[in-house]
């Protein structure tokens, strides 16, 4: 099994809300998260072909961002995998007959502020902020305003995650504009390419 094999396995099961591929979340990326109005769930894929080296500076990243956290493995990786993650942290695992739950997510309750804020833009951050009357934030560089939030008690955790899950919900037509811009430049070049006359052979 490899990644879009299992993309396409997870897609189908990822109801309501959005799901969004590659979200930067903290040091590292995210492969799929799931957003609905009332909670983030993030999957990290392992295929057959994938290792495990980078697990430990993933699971502190997804930790601190999403209210659940799955990771998606194989058969081979699963001996391996499961003493390196909190009990919270659900498995399903891949194959081709489809996905298998080996334990299902828990809420996690280690999530913090600056690790959800820093999912969106900075200018999305001081919005929320200025509308619940901090001005003083608006000069603020990105990397002060989470280190403000990481200590405020002005800014309550609910609130702030409510925030965040709306405005990626909301850049889903932003998403599926560059997708139909970036298929229709492809389908372009493709046509450009069958239209360009092969070498002429020799006679």
């Amino acid at each position: 099994m490899n990644d879009p094999e299992i993309r396409a396995l997870l897609y189908p099961l990822l109801q309501g809300g959005v799901y969004v591929d590659e979200l930067p979340t903290g040091t590292t990326r995210a492969d799929v998260v799931h957003i609905t109005e009332q909670f983030m769930h993030g999957y990290e894929l392992k295929g057959d072909a994938d290792t495990l080296q980078r697990v430990a500076r993933q699971l502190p990243c997804y930790s601190q961002a999403y209210d659940f956290v799955t990771f998606i493995i194989t058969e081979k990786h699963l001996a391996k995998l499961l003493p390196q993650l909190p009990e919270w942290v659900g498995v399903l695992v891949a194959s081709p007959a489809g996905l298998l739950l080996h334990r299902p997510a828990l809420y996690n309750a280690t999530v913090e502020r600056p690790a959800v804020a820093g999912l969106l833009r900075v200018e999305e951050i001081r919005q929320y902020l200025l509308a619940r009357g901090l001005p003083g934030v608006s000069t603020l560089r990105r990397r002060d305003i989470l280190n403000f939030l990481r200590t405020t008690k002005l800014v309550p955790l609910s609130d702030l995650a409510h925030f965040v899950r709306r405005q990626l919900m909301g850049r889903m037509d932003e998403r599926l504009l560059m997708r139909a811009e970036r298929k229709a430049e492809r389908e372009r070049l493709a046509r450009v390419r069958r239209k360009k006359p092969g070498k002429r052979q020799r006679r």
